[in-house]
């Protein structure tokens, strides 16, 4: 992971994030360009509803996922201020809710205080299959900070030229991919079987470089040998927002067979469905940002 702290990197990218969106309160929210289905205020409501479900998750030690995930005594939500339940069925447009903001950072501060009450190690429950090294208090603390970098990232696009990711938190967030996230799409049978082919991701603004082989039933980050088929190159920070679906490979460096890239990195999300690769999920595991029950 690269050395990073995932609590502190999480406190430092809401902070940003909510630098960036205190600029509408009052004001018409606007569109985000690389998700234009949401708009700036569908992205404060839906970190809020991810903050409040994760620290139930994290906080439960449990192997289960917990009840209630998407029950509004959980999430809060003040229903005669924002007209629940049309929130989130967005794109959320107009002026920004009056106390959406206030509801927001309420449930990362909730969160944080969760995760600092926690070690890392603890087992929980979460969405990543077994033998992942997804179900621990790290795992949320390492998504969670991820999560909050792409979205402070995509409220400062709506605002004008975004600030790269942190070096470390971005270089981690493209292991994560590897480590987590690819291997569960193809346990999950969302990508195809591979047949050994190897692919090189390198950071051009750095020393880093990640080597992926993709194998009938596995996805192996630098191991195995031989020849890479195809390499992507960028900055790290826009390796990570690329294959967060934010950034087109036409502004990345590619050479080899390229129509690998476009058959085992398709999204970094194994729970989205086809189509919905720009969504992010509720922890549930529901592709969709208004509140879920159960994940399985």
């Amino acid at each position: 992971m690269w050395g990073v702290d995932h609590v502190v990197s999480f406190r430092r990218e809401v902070a940003g994030f909510e630098r960036c969106v205190e600029a509408w309160e009052g004001r018409d929210v606007p569109l985000v360009p690389r998700c234009p289905d949401w708009s700036v205020a569908d992205l404060v409501f839906h970190l809020g509803v991810t903050h409040r479900q994760v620290a139930r998750i994290a906080g439960a030690r449990s192997s289960e996922p917990p009840e209630g995930l998407g029950d509004p005594a959980l999430l809060r939500l003040p229903e005669q201020r924002w007209g629940w339940p049309e929130v989130g069925r967005g794109p959320l447009v107009g002026r920004m809710p009056r106390g959406l903001l206030d509801w927001f950072r309420d449930g990362a501060d909730q969160l944080e205080k969760v995760f600092a009450a926690r070690d890392p190690g603890e087992p929980v429950w979460s969405w990543a299959p077994r033998g992942l090294g997804g179900r621990t208090v790290g795992f949320w603390m390492r998504s969670q900070a991820i999560e909050a970098a792409v979205h402070r990232w995509d409220a400062e696009s709506a605002a004008g030229v975004p600030e790269p990711v942190e070096t470390w938190l971005a270089a981690d967030a493209v292991s994560h991919v590897f480590e987590v996230l690819a291997p569960a799409r193809q346990a999950w049978g969302q990508t195809p079987p591979g047949r050994g082919e190897r692919l090189r991701i390198t950071q051009t603004d750095g020393f880093r470089s990640w080597i992926v082989q993709v194998d009938a039933d596995d996805v192996l980050l630098n191991q195995g040998t031989g020849c890479c088929l195809v390499e992507l190159a960028g900055s790290v920070s826009d390796l990570m927002m690329h294959l967060w679906q934010r950034i087109p490979r036409e502004e990345m460096g590619v050479r080899g067979e390229e129509a690998l890239l476009d058959r085992y990195l398709p999204s970094p999300a194994p729970w989205a469905a086809a189509g919905l690769a720009r969504c992010c999920p509720n922890p549930g595991g529901a592709g969709t940002r208004g509140p879920v029950t159960r994940g399985e």
